[in-house]
């Protein structure tokens, strides 16, 4: 039997593989995005930008904290208006490896959503990803934008506004809701076009000699290994609530963990914590392995096995 074929449709775009370098990690330069490429990976996100500049929490900001990594690095970014420039050279030195370049925003009000997004759009992303986990400046509360149907569709419907029907949207959604599902299809209904699940999970780590939290911000994300039993059951719950593309993200550390992604339903896997545990060299190295598992299983395709732990 031959290898087996990685090809990835995403939305129109054929990625070599399904491994997305997830937004935060290196995706912060051009010559950074081209690593990510030269290694072999599918697709590439960047940093998640804001309308303004943002300096981020003070030290310490992450830590490997044994079962993954915790970070509150604050949405570190240079704005959009100097993200479009970065993201126009990252889409040029992309193009001629074959790939495709995630725009990623976050925004504290609906309406800064939808600025954002029209600023990001003039760089002719393939994508845009919307990262929907931040607090909503405007609630009384600062309830996040993805805990709830109502404000999660209200985003996706600013953003669909500001950039038209050319460019594909995909909501990136968190894990700390009651029905990440309904949530999904609420997002769909107001204009998304894929999923990206999920972010980090909120945690704290305390240092029991210093009696106080490790991070200088007290809470933080988690990611890595100990989320990626969350990751797949979000993954499952909105494949099984929306027919859109989900990218699959959370805990993908091995080319198996990939599989049982695209198992569960995802038709792409987001790639983060791993480059922190095996070097860029994972975003490769992941694809082999998942390459590798298939061949050793007699899968031929993605299309095959997508989704079949959930039928």
């Amino acid at each position: 039997m031959g290898s087996a074929d990685l090809t990835c449709r995403l939305l129109g775009l054929e990625m070599k593989n399904p491994i997305v370098l997830a937004s935060g990690i290196i995706g912060t330069s051009a010559s950074l995005f081209l690593r990510a490429a030269q290694v072999g990976v599918g697709a590439v996100t960047a940093k998640s930008c804001s309308l303004q500049p943002r300096a981020g929490h003070p030290n310490p900001v992450a830590l490997d904290w044994g079962a993954g990594v915790i970070n509150a690095i604050g949405l570190t970014n240079p704005g959009a208006e100097e993200e479009v420039h970065l993201l126009a050279e990252g889409r040029r030195i992309l193009e001629p490896h074959g790939v495709p370049l995630i725009a990623s925003i976050f925004a504290g009000t609906v309406e800064e959503f939808g600025q954002v997004a029209a600023l990001i759009a003039q760089a002719r992303p393939h994508l845009l990803e919307v990262n929907i986990s931040c607090p909503n400046v405007a609630d009384e509360f600062g309830t996040p934008f993805a805990a709830v149907c109502e404000s999660a569709a209200a985003v996706t419907e600013s953003v669909r506004r500001a950039v038209g029907k050319e460019l594909p949207i995909a909501v990136k959604l968190a894990p700390n809701v009651y029905n990440i599902g309904r949530i999904a299809a609420a997002v769909v209904e107001a204009g998304a076009d894929a999923i990206t699940a999920i972010n980090t999970m909120p945690g704290m780590v305390i240092d029991a000699h210093a009696r106080r939290p490790v991070l200088h911000n007290r809470t933080g994300g988690l990611s890595g290994m100990a989320i990626k039993p969350i990751a797949l059951r979000c993954v499952a719950e909105i494949a099984q609530a929306v027919k859109v593309p989900i990218i699959g993200t959370g805990g993908v550390n091995t080319g198996e963990d990939a599989a049982e992604m695209i198992l569960a339903g995802a038709t792409a896997v987001g790639v983060g914590t791993a480059v922190w545990y095996r070097g860029v060299e994972a975003l490769g190295t992941i694809a082999q392995e998942l390459g590798a598992f298939m061949q050793a299983e007699g899968i031929r395709s993605l299309d095959e096995m997508r989704g079949q732990a959930i039928r």
